[in-house]
């Protein structure tokens, strides 16, 4: 059997397309050969800058012959149906043979397809792999029609056995298939010719080309963390830049050089991310100052002077962004100390966060009203929460953010430490964007956490209230990531938080804002509407926000009273777009919890907790509160994984089956309670004992919210239970007996339900 080597050497690829390009290369090839009859033991891809490389081994020498029989339409069916059949087999008339069937006569073909060598079929693959290579961008050179995402110089495509190799014959746009490559664009630029994938990685090696990113990555890092160490000092990790890196090189020559002395009072995370972005350069750190000290870069080729010319010119470039990155930071720090960020604050009344939604200074206004309203919740201050919250995106008006747009938030801290402004405050500027992810750290200060509540609830609320919702797989506003967010700052703090009140509390904010930008027509109806419930407009503004903190039922009666007045003032509700997005509120919010349950279900799943256990929870009273709810459902997923726990289940599920039966056959609800002077054996005696000790055991734990306790009260019925079932006829002959009976399954459903709705379980 072959082996198939091939390379497709270009001018030098980006480097984040590399590791893709690689495995579609991969997929593409293996994908079309084994279409076509060849399989193949196992394949290998590798990526440099300038080359594509793809080796397989044990290939069949030629695809196998294949015989395959199909049938076509009956003999008596229409000239142009046997055509079509003929033409999709590729035979004629006098080819086909007819065979008699339950259903008539049919037509049948045999289809051979003698097998063909592996060298043709490669070649019309690869062929077909290079023409429609999913490149993200890709360019045309020359004269010629083909699309690579580099000038292509040559191709590479070798079969080997033992008895020697040969070219696979490939022609495209000129570029002829051939044995041979070139090494390192500077060490060693001549070609040279290969017999197979080991000649080929050795010879590479030799021409100073290191085929294996991963072996690149190793050698960069290895080399970068000996000599850091061997000045006292350590690189900071970064596994994305190191991976940039490697596949910017072909043969890693590490270099560190230093850091100018203006420049190292900056904070480490601009002096970080400004070499990362512009220089792709590593960090070095004195690890007992946590200062950034020195730098790492990787050169392409080993120099005479050991890399002294090529850390010099990095040096100088260095110096000039390093200079930027100074200028910005002393302005902003100027600003932040002399004028408390206030410009900061002013220029953000002239940034639009949503052309539905206002500027930025008018969400910062909601998010410092609603973090004021969360504070109390989250045992934080409500002033220092509304104040965090108004300072919080300050920094976006920076020129240092202007320039880093990643260090959002961070250099909120550092500006609002430098106005002497409450650690608290500082820290909240920084953690209020997170989490930002399923692994990212979350917040726990109270202040942090309360406007970190504020700025997602703000979101999510407000895409909501203008019906900007996620569809399928379009998530344009990340609201899936913000109520992540709310999920994991609620369980991860154990916050108790009502979201029934908090959510229409945030869209409020929304409203409120709202009506100051009221058109005057619609002024004028508000006015006439409050006049009639003898109100100030501000008074109605009141009285309806009043609404968000009442039960649904206590709302409605408020909104009748409006409602009234409307027709009084003659003032319709869809002349009042403002009053009929407030009473869509409620529904609003409903539809808003049941995304967050939505999001809770996937984080919940990912944890190993079962979708109809999450269900359960879901049907249960409180479910607004999301760490009551992860509880509920933690608990229950502990409780079915025991014996007990889903013997129990079965218990209850065949005492309600059998219940819901009599009731629908009786015309009655069985809910007196059992009476247990009525019972006729042992077993119905042992049953009204558990229930009767389980019951309150049960009711004291629901109400300490311990659901371990309450799963563990209900696991001692699981016995009980059983023996009553074994030895129990439910349908007794004595109506009294049977009565008595159907009650106390009555009695087990409701007490089975207290925790979780166990009718939502499978199985």
């Amino acid at each position: 059997m072959p082996d198939l080597l091939i390379e497709l050497f270009s001018e030098e690829i980006p480097a984040r397309m590399q590791a893709d390009a690689a495995e579609a290369l991969k997929k593409r090839v293996t994908d079309g050969l084994v279409e076509a009859g060849l399989t193949y033991a196992g394949a290998q891809a590798f990526h440099t800058p300038r080359r594509l490389t793809l080796a397989l081994e044990g290939l069949l020498d030629e695809s196998p012959t294949t015989r395959e029989e199909r049938r076509g339409p009956r003999t008596d069916a229409p000239e142009k149906a046997v055509e079509g059949f003929l033409r999709g087999a590729g035979l004629t008339r006098d080819q086909l043979t007819e065979r008699e069937e339950k259903k008539g006569t049919f037509f049948f073909a045999v289809i051979e397809k003698q097998g063909r060598p592996a060298a043709e079929i490669v070649a019309e693959v690869l062929e077909t792999t290079i023409r429609t290579f999913p490149w993200p961008k890709s360019m045309r050179w020359g004269t010629g029609t083909l699309r690579w995402v580099r000038p292509l110089h040559s191709i590479l495509c070798l079969m080997t056995t033992e008895a020697g190799s040969e070219v696979v014959p490939l022609d495209i746009d000129g570029i002829t298939a051939g044995d041979s490559t070139r090494g390192h664009r500077f060490m060693a630029p001549a070609r040279f010719s290969v017999t197979g994938f080991e000649d080929y990685a050795a010879k590479l090696k030799r021409a100073h080309v290191v085929l294996d990113a991963a072996e690149r990555a190793d050698h960069i890092w290895n080399d970068a963390t000996n000599a850091a160490f061997a000045a006292g000092l350590e690189v900071v990790e970064d596994r994305g830049l190191l991976s940039e890196v490697a596949g910017l090189v072909e043969w890693p020559v590490v270099l560190m050089g230093e850091i100018g002395a203006d420049f190292l009072d900056l904070p480490p995370e601009v002096l970080q991310t400004s070499m990362k972005e512009h220089q792709k350069f590593f960090s070095v750190k004195n690890p007992k100052t946590g200062r950034i000290e020195r730098f790492v870069t990787v050169a392409n080729r080993e120099t005479a002077d050991n890399g002294a010319t090529v850390l010099a010119g990095n040096r100088k470039v260095l110096a000039a962004r390093l200079s930027d990155a100074k200028f910005f930071w002393e302005n902003d720090l100027r600003v932040a100390r002399a004028e408390k960020m206030q410009p900061w604050l002013d220029q953000l009344e002239n940034v639009t966060f949503h052309a539905k939604l206002g500027s930025q200074a008018d969400r910062i206004r909601r998010i410092a009203a609603l973090a004021r309203e969360i504070a109390p919740h989250v045992g934080a201050d409500p002033d220092m929460a509304a104040q965090a919250a108004r300072v919080a995106k300050a920094d976006l008006s920076s020129e240092m953010v202007y320039e880093f747009p990643e260090l959002q938030g961070l250099m909120g801290r550092y500006y609002s430490e430098a106005a002497g402004l409450a650690p608290e405050i500082a820290a909240a500027c920084e953690a209020h964007y997170s989490p930002l992810g399923p692994s990212d750290d979350v917040p726990q200060a109270p202040v942090s956490v309360a406007v970190a509540l504020a700025d997602k609830l703000d979101t999510l609320t407000g895409f909501w209230a203008i019906d900007e919702k996620p569809t399928g797989s379009k998530d344009p506003y990340a609201l899936r990531r913000a109520a992540l967010g709310v999920i994991r700052l609620a369980i991860h703090n154990e916050l108790q938080l009502k979201l029934d009140d908090l959510l229409p509390e945030a869209t409020y904010q929304h409203r409120h804002q709202a009506s100051i930008a009221t058109t005057t027509q619609e002024a004028q109806k508000l006015t006439q509407v409050a006049e009639e419930l003898g109100l100030q407009v501000t008074d109605l503004w009141k009285l309806l926000a009043d609404t968000r903190r009442k039960s649904k039922k206590a709302a409605q009666t408020v909104w009748d009273r409006v409602s009234i007045a409307m027709e009084k003032a003659a003032s319709p509700l869809e002349d009042l777009p403002l009053l009929k997005s407030m009473q869509q509120d409620w529904s609003l919010s409903d539809d808003l919890l049941a995304f967050l349950h939505d999001r809770l279900k996937v984080h919940l799943r990912d944890a190993g907790i079962r979708h109809d256990v999450i269900d359960a929870c879901l049907a249960m009273p409180g479910n607004d509160d999301l760490t009551l709810l992860v509880k509920r459902a933690e608990a229950l997923s502990a409780f079915l994984a025991t014996s007990d726990g889903e013997n129990l289940v079965q218990g209850y599920k065949r005492a309600n089956n059998i219940l819901t039966q009599a009731e629908q056959k009786d015309g009655v609800a069985y809910e007196f309670g059992a009476d247990r002077k009525f019972a006729e054996t042992d077993e119905e005696r042992a049953l009204f004992d558990a229930l009767e000790t389980a019951r309150p055991q049960i009711d004291a734990a629901m109400e300490a919210e311990d659901f371990a306790a309450a799963m563990s009260a209900m696991a001692a019925l699981r016995a009980p239970i059983d023996a009553f079932f074994e030895a129990v006829q439910v349908n007794a002959d004595n109506q009294v007996v049977r009565r008595n009976r159907l009650n106390m399954l009555h009695t087990i459903r409701e007490t089975c339900l207290k925790a979780a709705d166990l009718t939502k379980l499978e199985g």
